[in-house]
């Protein structure tokens, strides 16, 4: 049982414990870091959620194993090409995953990551679906939201239940990108789309801009990228 004075004492020591900090190389697992003001620091990262849209009216609507193998079909495709683009998967959370890369080119392949993941939505997910599942009109959507800064690693929660907090801009905004409900599948912040190589940003035979800049109301018309291009996984 928590009791009020042992959370008074833990939280009157984590603000007043001064803060470890050192530059990181790889991303860390939770053992890396101490359970007291122990950080990670990255010049600059680069954030990737993926979440399932709409994943409310589903588990509302429709049987709970259906919107379970819905679930486990979309983190699972997900996981798979964050990991197959060089991410690394930070966390799961209902019905997102969240992927980071470090290192010089990494803003890159997380946008393909995010153009490949609309593909297996779309040509992966909603086939196999629809095959299984003919009497029902549901159709599978999702959003990825990517951006690109300096960001922290600390551990945090309690013994024998913690895990990481990414303390950043990126981690925050790539999360409210996902929440943007249009046509575009795949979102990045001009930040991001500054990283871009040209084969990330330019498709088709005719290389063809993928990318549509928006201004994101919700963050002071600040501009951003979206994409409803979907990247072929062979």
């Amino acid at each position: 049982m928590a009791r009020l004075e042992e959370l008074q004492s833990a939280v009157a020591d984590i603000f007043s414990a001064r803060w470890a900090s050192r530059t990181g190389q790889v991303v860390p697992d939770s053992e890396d870091l101490r359970l007291g003001n122990d950080v990670v620091e990255f010049d600059r990262a680069t954030i990737l959620y993926a979440d399932l849209q709409g994943s409310t009216h589903m588990v509302d609507s429709e049987p709970w194993w259906r919107s379970a193998e819905i679930y486990k079909t979309f983190l699972h495709c997900a996981a798979s090409i964050i990991r197959d683009e060089g991410g690394a998967i930070t966390s799961y959370d209902g019905d997102r995953v969240m992927g980071i890369w470090i290192g010089k080119r990494q803003t890159t392949p997380a946008a393909i990551a995010g153009l490949k993941v609309n593909f297996a939505v779309q040509n992966v997910i909603n086939p196999a679906f629809r095959r299984q599942y003919p009497d029902t009109s549901l159709e599978v959507k999702q959003v990825v939201g990517i951006d690109t800064s300096a960001i922290r690693a600390a551990r945090t929660g309690v013994r024998g239940g913690n895990d990481i907090v990414w303390v950043g801009r990126a981690a925050n905004y790539a999360a409210k990108l996902t929440n943007l409900n249009l046509e575009e599948r795949t979102w990045v912040t001009e930040d991001a789309f500054n990283w871009l190589a040209d084969e990330a940003k330019l498709g088709g035979p005719m290389k063809q801009l993928m990318w549509k800049k928006f201004r994101w109301s919700q963050q002071g018309d600040m501009p951003i990228y979206g994409s409803t291009w979907c990247w072929n996984i062979t």
